[in-house]
């Protein structure tokens, strides 16, 4: 976790800090164990390529928790993660880096709440957006 983030210190367009990603193999094989998606393509490497897919690649369960993580640890213990959705637009393959960036589309303080709207996205070590999302928090006042 970073240092809390205060609703006073967030603006309309400021950028939220990178968060890179390393998953490998053995990571996808827990992240299935974890979440009972065997399906073949996360870990056999013949399967997947006999499927026309380049290697095996990221769940993409876990892509949309690369988001929550970046969002969680950006806004720290004394926000709230309020709503959290992504889009799967492209594949992500281990042993590549994949880069979590955002920035925030939207600030408003409604029913006594400082909501702020982000949007999200995993970025593949080509630029490419892979997974594009959006998510709403909560943020303390400063004081």
């Amino acid at each position: 976790m970073g240092d809390q983030v205060y609703f006073e210190d967030v603006q309309e367009g400021m950028e939220i800090p990178t968060l890179r990603k390393d998953p490998t193999t053995q990571q996808l094989v827990k992240y299935a164990g974890a979440s009972g998606d065997y399906y073949q393509i996360h870990y056999d490497q013949t399967f997947a390529k006999g499927n026309g897919l380049p290697d095996v690649i990221l769940h993409g369960a876990l892509k949309n928790a690369f988001l929550g993580q970046f969002v969680t640890d950006w806004i720290g213990e004394g926000g709230a993660l309020k709503k959290l959705s992504c889009q799967y637009r492209g594949m992500d393959v281990p042993g590549t880096p994949v880069f979590v960036k955002g920035s925030v589309t939207k600030t408003s303080s409604e029913n006594g709440e400082n909501l702020v709207e982000c949007e999200l996205w995993l970025e593949n070590h080509e630029g490419a957006k892979t997974t594009p999302g959006y998510a709403t928090v909560t943020l303390p006042n400063r004081g």
